[in-house]
């Protein structure tokens, strides 16, 4: 199937698209008191006692701090939510699928979608910190759009990959916590990649696709300066590499999904 023919078929499901989309979000926020506030108050509180803890007690000189770590928790904490429900996007549909005849990839786009619904709240709050810390701000700020439509991109992949693969082994939610963990600690959110040793910063400026995506906000929304042209193509490759793949898995597997879920 080609490209075009992808295209029109999602289109053909729009409705339900967007029906999946409005669900995930109401179901995350329901008997919620304070409702989709929450998206903008997480960021916000995950930052000020990160701020406190890397400021005064482990003293991190970076200029524009708060802004700085609250950049990199609200892309990571879009990449570690979008993955972690997209593992469960197909089993959590199982009943759907036996019944009605739909794109099963639909769910996962669906989930990772309302999950990007959350980062635009977090952006937000992200926009009013950077007020209160006094960044100043430029025409830079604009194309942030870069980074998030790559990460949502690699995201959408990545989601396609874990969703297929946890229908048959579920214990991979289990140990996806875990990657993400450490995935965390690897990526500089809280420390400047400078801080590391040389030969793990490399590894990690090359190897890491939270790293660039999260360089590249930075660089635009933080520091007002465009990045380098090699962090830019090595995000958009990352996207693309990670979209093609957990595409390909997913189209080869899905039809065995009817026997496991």
């Amino acid at each position: 199937m080609n490209i075009r023919k992808r295209i029109r078929r999602v289109l053909k499901y729009k409705d339900l698209y967007v029906l999946l989309v409005q669900r995930d979000i109401k179901l995350k926020y329901r008997r919620s008191f304070l409702g989709y506030i929450w998206s903008v108050l997480n960021p916000l509180m995950t930052m000020l006692i990160m701020t406190i803890v890397f400021s005064y007690f482990f003293k991190r000189d970076i200029e524009y701090f708060p802004a700085y770590l609250m950049a990199g928790n609200v892309l990571f904490a879009f990449m570690r939510e979008s993955t972690t429900l997209s593992m469960s996007s197909v089993i959590n549909n199982a009943m759907l699928l036996k019944k009605v005849s739909v794109p099963k990839y639909i769910f996962t786009l669906a989930t990772v979608t309302s999950s990007f619904v959350n980062l635009l709240f977090a952006l937000g709050a992200f926009l009013l910190v950077l007020l209160i810390v006094q960044v100043p701000l430029s025409l830079y700020m604009f194309l942030i759009i870069i980074p998030i439509v790559e990460l949502f991109i690699f995201c959408i992949g990545l989601g396609l990959f874990l969703s297929q693969i946890t229908v048959f082994f579920r214990d991979v939610k289990n140990i996806w916590s875990v990657v993400t963990l450490a995935w965390m600690y690897m990526t500089p959110i809280f420390y400047p990649i400078e801080s590391l040793d040389p030969r793990l910063a490399r590894i990690i400026m090359h190897f890491n696709p939270m790293y660039i995506y999260i360089t590249i906000f930075r660089d635009l929304a933080v520091y007002s300066r465009m990045s380098d042209i090699n962090i830019l193509l090595q995000g958009a490759s990352y996207s693309f590499i990670m979209l093609v793949i957990g595409s390909w898995f997913f189209r080869k597997n899905q039809g065995k999904f009817i026997l496991y879920i």
